[in-house]
């Protein structure tokens, strides 16, 4: 790790140590690969059903593994080397590219029944909801060695950053590549960018292991997790907001019925939605490296989701393609808070030897939640159209937050710097 200064003051201090950065090109090679295969794999499904079920059945096969493993996920990665966790994690998802670089091969595929290339394509995702059970908590802890303790709200600012960025340019180069390339070269590019982090990731040196063996058992060691989250409500808090919001806000599930069928804008059009609530993510991201958020982040946390749930609702009702975009970017700004305040909690909280499990049920609460918003969303738009679908669930995102105000006082109260 290099010698530098690490004046938490300066917005820069995580960056000059080298192995994170390479832990930043990770983070924004795997999500722009992940995020434009998912954009990618929508688009190709609805092509091939033109139902908006379909795209739901995506979201629950990555959601069933990964919220079904995720504590025992957790338990595994705190008691094994964290690099070497990533690298097989990285390692997997080269697996699954292929088989779906593989499938939207027409040429290859010729002769095969729809349903049973529908079947593979679920099939391929639910791996990779496997592989994702482990690499959400693998790179929590990972982050957690590569810099000093003070620097640890910087460096999440940063890596969120990282993330926001690949947000940006997956869906969005997924959609223009669609549209110049068609699918199936398209999904070369997914396998370029999981090469690019398996190379970043040997270039991180093994790490020690915290874990500390006391004759615990699995359920003990998996009740410890549960307990400590429990037990933080600021955490436990934070985790069910962010969770519920995502869960009824969602609207990156409608995004294709939206392209084809309200606004007829086209594949383009649609890597400029998927893109635009990462584009104001990151921008607010950016913002905060510089000017992070001291005073009253609790209120600032439920305002952010307050603003958030109104801007999906702005984009349900809209028909025109520049007030939907400019819905969808207002909402990435104000997920963008919530991201970094959750996360720096979840950092500065989390004790060293618990990180894996800790993570892992964090992304119970939050990570999964965006593949079974996207169930609900599907079940939903079946029940009420694609419009009744978005204003649904921006208007359940108000009520979330609503409740949480009233029964959170520990949220209300919240102080990072205590």
């Amino acid at each position: 790790m290099d010698e530098a200064a690490t004046l938490p003051n300066d917005p820069y201090a995580s960056l000059r140590y080298k192995e994170f950065r390479y832990f930043l090109v990770i983070r924004f090679s795997l999500i722009f690969a992940l995020a434009m295969q998912f954009a990618i794999v929508e688009w190709k499904v609805y092509q091939l059903t033109r139902n908006p079920l379909n795209l739901g059945l995506i979201g629950l096969a990555e959601f069933v593994p990964a919220i079904g493993l995720a504590l025992f996920a957790g338990n595994i990665v705190d008691k094994r080397e964290k690099r070497g966790m990533v690298l097989k994690c990285i390692t997997g998802y080269l697996f699954t590219g292929t088989g779906l670089f593989l499938l939207t091969w027409d040429q290859l595929m010729t002769g095969i029944p729809t349903p049973t290339v529908l079947i593979l394509i679920y099939f391929l995702v639910f791996c990779g909801g496997i592989i994702r059970a482990f690499t959400g908590p693998s790179n929590f802890t990972l982050l957690s060695l590569l810099v000093p303790r003070p620097l640890y709200p910087n460096a999440t600012t940063w890596s969120t950053s990282a993330w926001q960025i690949g947000a940006i340019a997956g869906p969005a180069l997924g959609g223009l590549c669609m549209g110049w390339l068609g699918i199936h070269w398209s999904m070369l590019l997914v396998i370029g960018f999981v090469l690019v982090a398996l190379f970043c990731i040997s270039r991180i040196t093994v790490k020690p292991v915290h874990y500390k063996e006391i004759g615990e058992t699995v359920r003990e060691r998996l009740s410890k997790g549960l307990k400590f989250v429990w037990n933080t409500k600021v955490l436990l808090n934070a985790m069910a907001l962010d969770m519920f919001a995502v869960l009824f806000g969602g609207s990156v599930a409608m995004m294709t019925i939206y392209a084809n069928d309200i606004l007829h804008i086209g594949p383009a059009g649609f890597g400029a939605m998927r893109a635009a609530p990462a584009v104001g993510a990151f921008l607010t991201l950016l913002l905060l490296a510089y000017r992070p958020i001291v005073t009253k982040p609790g209120i600032k946390l439920l305002s952010a989701v307050f603003a958030f749930g109104l801007c999906i609702i702005v984009f349900g009702l809209s028909k025109n393609f520049l007030l939907s975009l400019a819905a969808l970017f207002f909402s990435g700004m104000m997920d963008g808070i919530s991201v970094i305040i959750r996360q720096t909690i979840l950092q500065l909280k989390t004790p060293d030897d618990m990180r894996g499990r800790v993570s892992s049920v964090s992304s119970i609460f939050v990570g999964s939640s965006n593949e079974l918003g996207s169930f609900e969303s599907g079940v939903a738009a079946t029940i009420l159209g694609p419009v009744g679908s978005v204003v649904f669930g921006g208007c359940m995102t108000l009520g979330v937050v609503i409740t949480t105000y009233i029964i959170s006082p520990a949220m209300r109260k919240l102080d990072l710097k205590a």
